[in-house]
């Protein structure tokens, strides 16, 4: 079974790309909306969903590319060296209007797509509950 890239735009409520950037780089900003609690050491981003006195889902994903301001691209380590997946978060501008966009890009296995884009969508919302993004 192959994976399939999923890309979803995401309209931001801002035009500061600092604000934006805050919230998908850093552990901080990321612990906010997309994990219960996200730390950062060495290039290596540890992801915790549920409390600590419950059962807990702890991933790691490494840094792969960063472009302040323009891109965060990252790569769970249990996909393994052979699978060229990835996950990244970019903000584009608008020329026009000067509106930011954060682009997500994701890979998902052919049977799993629907339910990653699922995923996306909820954890956009957290951020924007969150931030107001």
């Amino acid at each position: 079974m192959g994976k399939q890239r999923i890309d979803i735009e995401y309209p931001l409520n801002t035009r500061s790309t600092n604000i934006v950037w805050e919230q998908i780089s850093s552990a901080h900003g990321l612990g906010r909306w997309l994990a219960d609690r996200v730390t950062e050491e060495d290039g290596t981003f540890t992801f915790t969903w549920g409390e600590p006195w419950t059962q807990q889902d702890v991933r790691t994903a490494s840094l792969v590319e960063y472009v302040k301001n323009d891109r965060i691209k990252l790569k769970w380590d249990y996909d393994g060296e052979d699978d060229d997946s990835f996950w990244e978060m970019r903000i584009e501008k608008s020329e026009l209007t000067h509106t930011l966009t954060l682009i997500i890009t994701d890979f998902a296995e052919d049977d799993d797509v629907e339910g990653l884009r699922i995923l996306w969508e909820s954890n956009l919302d957290r951020l924007h509950r969150a931030s107001g993004l």
